[in-house]
């Protein structure tokens, strides 16, 4: 009889309790092209702002924060069309495609910070250079739906991009603190719960290695089925979403699972599902994780500071990670950036 991928990973698993092998399971082996690093972030880099999705629609709120982002130390280029408005996008298809290519082809431009998500990532994916981009590599920042960005790029480039705050997050102590560990000094960050948080649950104990792929779960799940989408092979897999009822998270689930990608993933992590509704006559998010991910028999767990919340971790959309399900960690085991 055959050994399946599953029980090949238990056995691993086993192996390693022993002594035999290290770590529980095998480090994912990536297909497409090299991963490729941009430059760490200096202090007073200049960061090139864009809107690739929805528009700040109050200029009071876009000003405030300007003056925020000045504050931390940073210089700032602002594309032609951060402004724009175009009902819930922030302006046409092509000149938020052109904004993007525009920030990656100026050399006075360290970083490309999204100034917010909402929706639109999705709709520009066809409108951009990706041979530009590889070319001109440097970090792009932000979550929420400019996971379309992360994954594309990643999948089309090999280019390391950040998941983590949009210009207008609550830069905090703790946002803040990740941003600088992972951006500017490069460090193989250690990221854990805080005490504090009670809203955790581990779904399976154990240790699992692989390459962080991910990011907002309506915006990968909308995402199936096209050319932008990554191998999942071997990955630690990280989610988040706001505002979702439980039986949308359920179905959003299991897409995935129908699409293979949930029995290609070696861990699981789900940060936060921020204002997600229980309602009536409703499973528990417990019973829905219980279900799609408990059975795979993978690592996992939720609760991570991966979220629409205040405090927001930056995650390297593409470096090799560990997770620790049962003390609801993640360790990077290379540094996003040179």
């Amino acid at each position: 009889m055959g050994i399946s991928r599953k029980n090949f990973v238990r056995l691993t698993g086993l192996g390693a309790a022993s002594g035999l092998l290290k770590g529980a399971y095998s480090v994912s082996k990536k297909t497409g092209p090299e991963l490729l690093k941009p430059q760490r972030l200096k202090e007073g880099a200049t960061l090139g702002l864009i809107a690739p999705g929805s528009p700040i629609y109050d200029s009071s709120d876009f000003d405030e924060m300007l003056n925020t982002l000045k504050e931390l130390g940073y210089s700032l280029k602002l594309g032609d069309h951060v402004r724009d408005k175009y009902g819930y996008l922030a302006g046409k298809d092509e000149d938020r495609a052109s904004d993007l290519m525009a920030m990656f082809q100026d050399d006075d431009v360290e970083a490309v910070l999204c100034i917010r998500g909402g929706w639109g990532c999705n709709r520009i994916l066809p409108l951009l250079d990706y041979k530009v981009i590889q070319a001109n590599p440097k970090p792009l920042i932000g979550f929420s739906d400019i996971t379309s960005l992360h994954l594309a790029i990643q999948h089309k480039t090999g280019l390391v991009t950040f998941h983590g705050p949009v210009g207008k997050s609550e830069w905090n102590d703790f946002t803040l603190n990740s941003w600088d560990e992972v951006l500017l000094k490069g460090k193989k960050a250690m990221y854990s719960i805080p005490e504090d948080e009670t809203d955790t649950f581990v779904v399976n104990t154990g240790k699992a290695k692989g390459r962080l792929l991910g990011g907002n779960l309506s915006v990968l799940t909308a995402m199936i089925g096209s050319e932008y989408v990554p191998d999942f092979e071997g990955a630690i897999l990280f989610l988040e979403d706001v505002g979702e009822s439980v039986y949308r998270v359920d179905r959003m689930l299991t897409q995935l699972k129908l699409a293979g990608i949930l029995d290609q993933i070696n861990g699981f992590v789900f940060g936060k599902c921020t204002n997600c509704d229980v309602g009536t006559n409703s499973l528990s998010m417990k019973e829905v994780f219980a279900h799609h991910i408990g059975l795979l028999d993978i690592p996992a767990f939720y609760g991570a500071m991966i979220s629409h919340e205040d405090k927001n971790v930056t995650l390297p959309v593409g470096v090799e990670a560990e997770i620790d399900a049962e003390n609801k960690s993640i360790r990077l085991l290379e540094p996003g950036v040179i």
